[in-house]
């Protein structure tokens, strides 16, 4: 990102903006604290939202402390976000699909090329020509980066905004935005349902998610776990079964017998162990994101067919059928909503496990 971009005021002062209260990060090892924003005025095409609840996902964190520096270095102040639903307050002229009043939401993604073949095909989270994240992103409209979810109001062009059930309560549907949909997309593509064998490793913010869609589907679910206390939440989650990893004895009983596992898990952990466990042509497909790569045996892949592989979000169109799916059945996350300034204590006791099993934000405490 240029410097200029970098140099952008984030006040509401500037034309064809207006001013938004919001939660930043000042610096890589600052505190989150209040600041505020400058949101674009709709255009034709865009629809306004007041934030009623945001969810808090591990990337947040790791995107506010720099941790990602490599790959995607952040620019500050830094406003993450982007497990999104809200109250539409106005809409662009041409828009068509919302009108005030609808509750709606807004995921990791604010605009895509829209001409490429991912983004043709809907799937926009893969665009060939550079996507813009709704939080830390080239913001090619006003300049400077793009701003996420802590705060009480966003502007997005409508499609990249989707419809929230009425049926779903709109905090437990926020981190179906992120953890939902990162988790649905390979369950489907890799058609987990009935008949199926599906394992899910680690019980976390999307683990849990990655349980009640499996079992929803219709696969027999099972969850790998380190921690045996985790047992009974599982099952009142959706597994048939739970295996502790770290006793070889149970993972060998399930040797050569999965379809597929969707592996959660951002720590170091042994790829190979689940790699034995796939039936012929059984695929481990990680959306957990592990620091350092993983050592994979080339035996473990060449005897039985088997794949690894990885999946980001889901695009529009497919997050909108999650959500209609979640509506349908009764789905959401498992949350513990919090005031916006409990942030940075939310930020320590999630590097400690201690949710369950995603903070949320009520966004009508920025108005403290």
């Amino acid at each position: 990102m240029s410097e200029a971009a970098k140099a952008v005021p984030v006040t509401g002062e500037r034309p064809g903006t207006f001013p938004a209260k919001a939660f930043a990060a000042p610096s890589a090892n600052g505190l989150l604290g209040p600041i505020t924003i400058g949101r674009r005025e709709p255009g034709a095409q865009d629809v306004q939202i007041e934030i009623l609840y945001c969810g808090v996902c591990h990337s947040d964190l790791h995107q506010t402390r720099n941790e990602w520096e490599a790959f995607a270095p952040t620019v500050y102040p830094c406003v993450p976000g982007h497990e999104i639903v809200g109250r539409v307050v106005a809409v662009g002229k041409d828009v068509k699909k919302f009108k005030e009043g609808d509750i709606a939401a807004v995921g990791c993604l604010v605009n895509s090329c829209g001409i490429c073949s991912n983004c043709k095909a809907g799937d926009e989270q893969y665009c060939e020509n550079g996507f813009t994240l709704t939080y830390n992103s080239e913001d090619k409209i006003l300049g400077g980066v793009t701003y996420g979810g802590y705060s009480d109001s966003i502007v997005v062009d409508e499609g990249f905004v989707v419809k929230v059930p009425k049926s779903l309560d709109p905090a437990g549907a926020a981190p179906l935005l992120c953890a939902g949909i990162t988790t649905y997309s390979p369950l489907r593509h890799w058609k987990a349902g009935k008949g199926k064998k599906v394992g899910v490793v680690g019980l976390g913010g999307l683990g849990h998610m990655g349980v009640k869609f499996a079992h929803a589907f219709g696969a027999h679910t099972v969850l790998f776990t380190t921690s045996p206390n985790k047992s009974a939440d599982a099952k009142r989650l959706g597994a048939d079964d739970v295996v502790i990893s770290k006793d070889a004895a149970e993972m060998e009983k399930h040797k050569a017998s999965f379809d597929f596992i969707l592996d959660c898990v951002s720590a170091d952990h042994d790829m190979n162990a689940y790699l034995k466990l796939l039936r012929r042509d059984g695929t481990v497909a990680l959306v957990g994101a592990p620091e350092r790569p993983l050592p994979v045996a080339a035996f473990n892949l060449i005897m039985g067919r088997h794949s690894v592989a990885g999946s980001a979000i889901g695009g529009l169109r497919e997050t909108q059928e999650m959500l209609d799916f979640c509506g349908e059945h009764g789905i959401v996350s498992d949350v513990e909503v919090i005031p916006i300034q409990e942030i940075n204590q939310a930020y320590e006791r999630m590097l400690k496990g201690d949710v369950k099993y995603r903070f949320v934000i009520d966004s009508a405490t920025l108005k403290k």
